[in-house]
């Protein structure tokens, strides 16, 4: 049986190849989420101050890289939400009960992704002696 990705252009290029090309629409999706999300930019600018702030403040090795960690997962969720609230508008504009479950659910996980990342800061900094 053949693979239908084998007739789509681009998918699946071996090697560098995709890497480079993938690594191009990654940079892309980035500049997109920049340019047109809030909530990314404000999320971008904690994230410029936190990352730093963890490598400087008092924590083992492993709590440096839980909290930086913490971080990114916050950005990692608000681009996969804001990837959705996207596909959501395209489909269509109309409100309707189920897009905005969607939405709703998604900014859950960004809630959820913040609320986790406060834990672990509050974890590493007030519990690293302990």
């Amino acid at each position: 049986m053949e693979n239908p990705d084998t007739k789509i252009p681009g998918k699946h290029r071996p090697g560098l190849t995709h890497a480079w090309r993938a690594t191009g629409i990654a940079l892309q999706g980035l500049r997109a989420a920049w340019q047109h999300e809030d909530a990314f930019r404000q999320e971008v600018l904690v994230a410029a101050i936190a990352i730093p702030a963890a490598l400087l403040l008092p924590a083992s090795p492993l709590g440096k890289v839980m909290m930086i960690a913490s971080i990114l997962l916050v950005l990692i969720v608000e681009l996969l939400n804001s990837a959705l609230e996207t596909a959501v508008d395209h489909t269509s504009l109309e409100r309707h009960p189920l897009a905005k479950r969607a939405k709703d659910i998604a900014s859950a996980a960004v809630f959820l992704s913040i609320v986790n990342a406060l834990v672990v800061w509050g974890l590493v900094l007030f519990c690293h002696g302990q």
